[in-house]
């Protein structure tokens, strides 16, 4: 290694996103002493939107959202892991990997980001209030509108979850949306899930339309109105002694119908090195550093990361630490529904949210919600986004 390297990263603005990074990256500079790695950080809406090109041409290294893989292929923002890495060390990741987590930054035949982070919505409680009220943990959606009737259900409703959520209700249903060239969703399957979704949100108080997850957690355990969240994604910080006011424990989702729980749709993040990085070889080694098994087993964990390697999320201690929280929410990640990834889908994610949303608020036709959609849908398979 030259003298001297200092690489830059930036990532998102949360206990799990900027913490379990500084940590590494301090871990790291003490393994090599001529190494400084430091880590900026931008909102989670910043996250979600912000090109990853205009990103790398100002970092080292990037914590990416999945959906940004088919922009990072037709750019060459970032670089591939598999030109770099030893195939042994991304075989184990492979094999490792919680849910589809690793696949969703493989595109185009490239590893374009190593899953770091892995998440997906699953429920969550305040078992204190749930016996307060003497109830017990819905298991189908009626007895979720059951529990929402009595005021006690909020769930994230911003636009990008809005449109998250309708996804679960659609893969819930036995359908996974954006599989055909000109439609969202078959229109029996969009209208049913539009109907269960609406029909429950009627029945949330209206600031959940303006929260995201993190904000939802935050009402959640800094008052005492909201004992249960159907579908959030999950965030272990909350289910840890002393990080919130009042402690989460959380779960896997309900079923519709009794049978089948819901599927929702696999988040989590990545972690990526520019193709601009003039350190290209030590920014390989830290990113191998933080995704190995060990790393993630324990510092990452430790300091409030949410792992992507599977054998953090089946180990005794990082289950310990939070209330069995990695245990409990597995099965919704294993099983979750991998977004689309094509180079336009960013545009399609970033509007469709708002019709969803405003149906959710105002009511209306399904069909012209799914009109809407597929609009949407078909200017996303021909849209050329300025690079």
């Amino acid at each position: 290694m030259a003298d001297n390297i200092i690489l830059k990263g930036i990532t998102w603005n949360h206990s799990r996103g900027f913490v379990p990074m500084a940590a590494t990256a301090q871990r790291f500079s003490e393994l090599n002493p001529n190494v400084t790695i430091t880590w900026e950080k931008r909102s989670l809406q910043q996250f979600a939107d912000l090109s990853i090109q205009q990103l790398a041409e100002r970092y080292d290294l990037l914590v990416i959202d999945h959906p940004w893989a088919g922009f990072a292929a037709k750019t060459n923002s970032i670089l591939p892991f598999d030109q770099y890495l030893s195939k042994e060390f991304l075989a184990d990741q492979r094999i490792n990997t919680v849910g589809h987590s690793y696949e969703s930054y493989n595109y185009d035949g490239h590893q374009w980001a190593l899953a770091i982070d892995a998440a997906t919505p699953v429920a969550a409680s305040r078992p204190d209030l749930l016996e307060k009220h003497g109830l017990a943990l819905p298991k189908t959606f009626y007895g979720l509108l059951a529990m929402a009737k009595k005021g006690l259900v909020a769930f994230p409703a911003i636009p990008i979850d809005s449109l998250m959520t309708f996804y679960t209700f659609c893969c819930s249903l036995g359908e996974d949306p954006c599989l055909k060239e000109d439609k969202v969703i078959s229109e029996a399957t969009g209208v049913k899930a539009l109907q269960l979704y609406r029909e429950l949100a009627s029945h949330i108080d209206e600031a959940c339309f303006n929260r995201n997850p993190i904000q939802t957690y935050e009402a959640m355990t800094q008052g005492d109105d909201i004992a249960y969240c159907p579908f959030a994604y999950g965030y272990s910080n909350y289910s840890r002694d002393g990080y919130a006011h009042k402690l989460l424990h959380f779960h896997d989702m309900i079923t519709i119908d009794g049978t089948t729980n819901l599927r929702s749709s696999l988040g989590g993040t990545g972690l990526a090195v520019s193709a601009n990085c003039k350190h290209v070889d030590v920014a390989m080694k830290y990113a191998e550093y933080v995704a190995s098994p060990q790393c993630q087993q324990s510092l990452y964990t430790d300091n409030g990361g949410q792992p992507g390697h599977l054998s953090a999320w089946t180990d005794r201690h990082t289950n310990k630490i939070t209330h069995n929280y990695f245990a409990n929410t597995l099965p919704a990640l294993q099983r979750a529904y991998l977004r689309p990834r094509y180079f336009g889908h960013m545009f399609f994610q970033d509007h469709a949210g708002d019709v969803v949303r405003d149906h959710l608020m105002h009511g209306g036709s399904e069909l012209q919600v799914l009109d809407k959609l597929n609009d949407l849908y078909q200017q996303s398979k021909q849209k050329v986004q300025t690079i």
